[in-house]
Parts: structure tokens; sequence; C-alpha cells
């Protein structure tokens, strides 16, 4: 055996012993190859199964828990909402509570923080009333802005208090991209101050754009940082999220091709120039969903469970509990189309639109589910009634009926204006419902063309924004379903054999934590 195995396998006993149980050896080498362990703070604004209004809330609950099994010490911070459910409020417990300067008048703030600990992932949640107490997390602007200066400003002053030092410090989307700014101003010189940060942008239209005066007052930040280059829009407006991008260490976006995407004038949401200049910063990692809370063997709200074995039998049986619930005409033989989405223009619903009228033939029933603009609403309500039994629209939002519609259609439609990653064709995918989807965005990147020659692919794709190029992607669909049944069903297998978990994300981010050492 030469030298390097035996320093390799004494090194392995030597942890044994100091851990005084007994490890085998080659358990102890898993552990080993984890790597460096480090430790991240998570600072966002909504937390599965805390609060959540969209993806945010998904990736703040089930990234930690991956990295966490990565040999990361993992914190997650957030506001103590009034609507966090209460059997969750009464298990937290108080770690403490101090004030805080905050605004540039010198008002003193109070900051509670209560802490919940689950699957190796500790929550602080910072609590104040004055402006924690409404019932959603979010408002309008004019309530916002104060309310995430503070909460950007305490996560950090929390941290201090807690003596709890991260190398990283991950902050998301514009309610916390002032944390970087703060870490190299009001507390450069603590604990904290020494962290790494990295910035996710989870969607670029959202900035926190608001009057200069106003939020300079309320984040107290020097004046130093109000300039064209960092948080200033225009003579009149500071953008939170332009400040976050010139302060923090690293960028990442949740796909790769919506990395790209952001630098163009397309799809910069006016802020394409000033992510060109940092794009020696922006990665794309494209997310991933938790596996366990999405698992079709397993979903507690399915009418028939199954794997990749019993998929094309209880498929059917979870699709005529579909169309009974929802007062479709029951029939086995029929392709159904569902839609999850927020009803906006940014969904591509104004290509659906079009599209309706000509995909109800009377072999193709379609689902909607969600709630949006007044007019998309009326419209889809117009089309139940107009095609009655072929056509549901369930203009709300229901948990249920979402788990109903993933297991119960045959196919699902994200046809997106733009989609920075997309969790509806990842889920739908894992469910073996065969996403039709446009080339944007983490669409592109998660979702592989149908190729009929080899049977490969796990979908149905078009590039340009029209309509016309939705309707032969729907189209293409329905023949290899109504046509080639066998070959649709390969593609039913392989969309559920899919890794569509955080596992390799969550390294990828690991990776990213561990280039980033933290500053001296």
């Amino acid at each position: 055996m030469s030298r390097k195995k035996n320093r390799k396998k004494n090194f392995v006993k030597q942890i044994a012993v100091v851990n005084k149980t007994p490890v085998k050896q080659e358990e102890q080498m898993v552990q080993m190859d984890l790597g460096p362990r480090r430790s991240v703070a998570f600072i966002g604004s909504e937390c599965y199964p805390f609060v959540k209004t969209g993806g945010l809330g998904d990736v703040m609950s089930a990234l930690p828990k991956t990295l966490a099994k990565l040999n990361l010490d993992v914190k997650v911070i957030l506001p103590r909402y009034k609507c966090i459910p209460q059997k969750f409020q009464e298990k937290m417990e108080y770690r403490g509570s101090f004030y805080m300067d905050l605004c540039s008048d010198g008002k003193q703030y109070y900051v509670g923080i209560m802490e919940y600990q689950k699957d190796g992932v500790v929550y602080d949640f910072i609590d104040n009333d004055e402006f924690f107490s409404w019932g959603n997390p979010y408002t309008n602007l004019i309530d916002d802005i104060p309310k995430f200066c503070y909460f950007a400003k305490a996560s950090l002053a929390a941290l201090n208090y807690l003596d709890w030092t991260p190398d990283i410090v991950h902050c998301h989307d514009w309610q916390a991209a002032l944390v970087p700014l703060y870490l190299r101003t009001c507390f450069q010189n603590t604990n904290v101050g020494r962290a790494s940060a990295v910035l996710t942008i989870h969607n670029l239209r959202f900035q926190g754009i608001y009057d200069r005066k106003m939020i300079q007052y309320w984040s107290g930040l020097p004046d130093y940082v109000f300039n064209k280059d960092c948080m200033i829009q225009n003579w009149l407006d500071a953008n939170m999220l332009k400040g976050g991008i010139a302060y923090c260490n690293k960028i990442t976006t949740v796909s790769n091709t919506y990395a790209g995407e952001i630098q163009t004038e397309e799809y910069g949401e006016g802020l394409a120039a000033h992510l060109r200049y940092h794009n020696n910063k922006i990665r794309g990692i494209v997310n991933g969903i938790d596996t366990d809370n999405w698992n079709p063997a397993t979903d507690k709200l399915l009418t028939a469970n199954y794997d990749t074995e019993s998929a094309v039998e209880n498929k059917k049986i979870n699709k005529k509990a579909l169309q009974e619930s929802l007062g479709l005409e029951v029939d086995d033989h029929k392709m159904v189309i569902g839609l999850i989405s927020r009803l906006t223009n940014q969904k591509g619903l104004d290509l659906v639109n079009t599209v309706v009228p000509g995909i109800m033939d009377g072999n193709t029933q379609v689902v909607v589910l969600g709630t949006g603009d007044a007019w998309y609403e009326n419209t889809f309500r117009y089309y139940e009634y107009k095609y009655k039994g072929s056509f549901c629209a369930y203009i709300d939002y229901n948990e249920n009926v979402a788990h109903d519609i993933y297991s119960g259609c045959d196919a699902i439609l994200v046809p997106s204006r733009f989609e920075p990653c997309g969790l509806t064709q990842l889920i739908a995918m894992r469910y073996g419902t065969v996403p039709i989807v446009r080339e944007t965005g983490g669409l592109k990147d998660t979702v592989s063309p149908y190729n009929m020659y080899d049977n490969t692919g796990n979908g149905f794709t078009f590039d340009r924004y029209e309509s016309g190029l939705l309707y032969d992607a729907i189209n293409r669909a329905k023949t290899l379903y109504f046509e080639s049944r066998k070959y649709w069903d390969d593609m039913v297998i392989r969309d559920m054999n899919k890794d569509v978990s955080w596992e390799k994300s969550a390294k990828q981010y690991k990776d990213l934590y561990v280039e980033l050492t933290p500053r001296n």
C-alpha cells in the first residue's frame, strides 16, 4: 500500500477515534468527499411553508435544505409576517432583541429574533410589528420600501447580535438587495462584514425603484452610494436592485439562458448596460424542485399514486378524477392540456387566447388554473361557457387542483414571453405530464424538443413569440399523442426519469461559495 493510501486510512481512523463512534471507512470517505464546510445566511422575503407568493418561496425552502446535506451550515432569515400560520408561530423560540438605527434621522427601531429549526436548517424571523403586521408580505412600494430597507439592515444586525458569522450572505431579489451595500458600509468593520455577498435575481422585472429621497432617508446609506453607477436610476429615482448588483461579489440568475438574456435590451428591463458592465460576476444556475414534496409515488393529494412502472395506467385514473371534479366530459381518449399560471401577459396568455378556438376540436380539453388580470380571467370564463364540458377556467389558486392537473393532464402549457427559470415545467415532468414551452430562460434550459426521428426529447418547443408557432407546437404534441401513443408514453417515462431535483444545482452553488473566500 502506498504512503498516500496509508495516510488516508490513518486519517479516517483518527477521525473515528475523535468522534468516539465506530465509523466504516467507506462511510467516512463519503463524508470527506463533501468538501470544505461553509456557513451561509440566506436572506429573502418569503419561504415555503411559512409564506409563499411565487417561485422565490420554493427556492428559499428547497435550496437551503439541500445545501445542509452538503456539509454547509445554513441559516435562513425572514420577516416575521403576521400572515405566517399560527402552527409555525407557536413553535418559534425567542432568541433576543435589540434596537438599531435605520433612517437618516437616527430613530431607533426594535429588532426581535424568533427562531425555528427544521431539516437541518435554522430559520430566524425578524420581528417588528411596525413593518410586518400587514396581512400580506407585499402591499405597495410606498409601504414596501421602508419595510425592506429595515429588513436588510436588521438581518445583518441580527447575525452580529447572535454572534453567527457567515462566510456567505446569499440575498434574493430587490427586497434583500440592500444587504451587500450595508455589508460594505455600515457593517464593514463588524464580524458579519467579513462575508462575501451573493445576489440571486429571480425576476429582473421587479427592482425596487422609487423616489431617491425616500430610499435615501429610509436606508440611511451614505451619500456616495447614490450615484449613476450604483443606486441612481435617473435624476429622481433610486433602484435598490441596481445597488445590490454593483456591491455584491457574485450575481446568480435562475437559469443559464436567462443570465444571457438579461444582458440584452429586450430582456434587460432597463439594466442591460449595468449588467453587461458587471457580467464577470454573473452566473446562471437553474432551479430545481423539492422532489420529496413533489413526488407522484407518495403525493397524498392524488387519486392514484404512481411511479414510472405504473404511470401509463394510473395517470388515466387521475385524468378521470380531474375530469369529474372540474365538470369536463369524462373520456380517456381526450387529450387534456393544463395551464397553471399567474394570469398576466408575461406568461404568454395573449398567445393562448389566440389559439384556443383552433385547438378545441372535439378531441381536446383545456384546464386553466390561476388568478391575475381581470381581462384574462373573464376571457377564460368565456371559453368555459363557449366550450362547456371541454374547457375549465378555475379562477383561483387551489393546491389540490394544482396537484390534480399535474397528475391528470397529458400536457402542460408554459408559453411565456420570458421565464427566468419556471417551476411548472419541472413539476409537470416529475409527474409525467409533457411540457409545451417557448424556448426562453429556464424553459429552454430544461426542456429539450422532441425529435421524431430518434424518439428523443422531453417536450415540445417553439422559439419566436408568435401565436402561430405555439399553435404548431400544440398540434405536434397532439399528433404524437393521437397517432403514436407508444412514443408519447416513452416520453412520459423519460420525463419522470429526468433529474429535476436540487442536487446538481446545489453543488454548483456550493462550488460558488467555496470560490468566494471570506474577506480578511
